[in-house]
This record gives structure tokens, sequence and C-alpha cells, in this order.
């Protein structure tokens, strides 16, 4: 028996896109406006404090499958995984399209607010600009888009919560590290989350308008 797509209620899903783009709107807002700087002062003192080689190397580990290489074969074994043994073929191009998008997005925006990263006590080094945080808008959009395809086939309530419970885990743990390691303000962490929110919101919509037509 077919199982049915999961169904997210385009009036939810249009309203968590508006409220994504005004979260993000207002956080670029003070960015430009260099009104956010207290709040991520306090926000990397907080975080930065608690450095130590063991939570040095476990944020780095979180950093490292955040994007380039780790993200690249998670998408490759997620698209294998969905064509040959689900039988999913316009899954993979929902999946191609939401984090390909996501990261041709965070690229436009550096080049438009040409925000530079931050000196304080800087553990790595990263290049390119800083707002809004690359790593943070592509486990977002990756991790999302990997809970929403995978949640169908997933038959018990705990198994769900369990799915929820690690995606999360996994967006907020790669946005802790950039600020943990010094390469990313709060504020473009948390602008990288808004945007993918949004992002996710209108590929997850459109896909289901999509489906509906199927």
């Amino acid at each position: 028996m077919k199982q049915a797509p999961v169904k997210l209620p385009i009036s939810l899903a249009l309203l968590t896109c508006i409220v994504c783009a005004l979260g993000f709107a207002l956080i670029a807002l003070w960015v430009s406006d260099h009104q956010v700087r207290h709040f991520d002062y306090m926000i990397i003192a907080d975080i930065q404090q608690l450095e130590s080689p063991a939570m040095t190397r476990i944020m780095k580990f979180f950093t490292l499958i955040g994007s380039g290489i780790p993200i690249v074969i998670i998408i490759l074994i997620a698209m294998f995984v969905l064509h040959r043994v689900l039988g999913h073929r316009r899954e993979l191009l929902f999946l191609a399209i939401a984090v390909l998008g996501s990261v041709l997005l965070n690229t436009v925006l550096k080049l438009l607010f040409h925000r530079a990263r931050p000196e304080i006590n800087r553990i790595i080094e990263a290049n390119g600009y800083s707002f809004p945080s690359g790593h943070s808008m592509t486990a977002f959009s990756m991790y999302t888009v990997l809970a929403f395809l995978v949640w169908k086939h997933i038959p018990s309530r705990l198994g769900r919560i369990l799915l929820i419970a690690l995606s999360s885990l996994l967006i907020v743990a790669i946005g802790i590290s950039r600020i943990y390691l010094g390469v990313h303000y709060p504020s473009d962490v948390l602008g990288g989350y808004f945007m993918s929110g949004c992002w996710m919101m209108a590929c997850i919509w459109f896909y289901q308008r999509y489906e509906e037509r199927m």
C-alpha cells in the first residue's frame, strides 16, 4: 500500500515563510546599522568561556559536518537511499533544489552584505564574508529536508520525535560551533536560520503543490 505524502498545511507553510523572512529582515537591518554588536559580543563571551581542548574537538567535528565534502557525502547517500531503496525520484530533485538553492542564496547574500568575520579568539581560519552563516543555512536546509522526506517512513511516534530531535540538535550544534570557533557572529547564525527557514518553507510549499497535481 502506497504511503501518503507528508502534508504541511499551506497556510502554516506560508505563515512560517513570512515570519522567517521578517526575522531575517530585522536581523539584517540590525547588522547593517551596527545595532547588534552588544548582543553578538554577549553571546560570544558566554559560548567561548566554555573553551577547552575537548570542547574544541567536539565543535570542530560539528563544523566539519556542516559543509564541504561531508555534506556532499551525506547528500549522495540520501539520494541513493531515496532512489534505490525507497524508489523515489521526484524527491531527488526536491533535495537537490533545496540544498543547492540554499548555498546559492547564501553566496548572493554574503556578497550583498559584505560583513567581515569576527576577530575575537579565532580558533580556526575561514574565508569569505560572515553574514549570513553558510554552515547554518546549509545545515538547516539539508537536515530539515531530510527529516521532511524520511518522516513518512517512520511508523512510530517515538521514532518521529527522535528524528526531529536529532535534526534539531545537528542544526543548533553546527550553528553554535561556528560561534565557538570564532568565525561567525551569533547574528550571522540566526540570520542563516531565518533565511534558510524561509527558503525551506517555500520549497516545501511548491513541492506539495506539485505533488497534488501529479
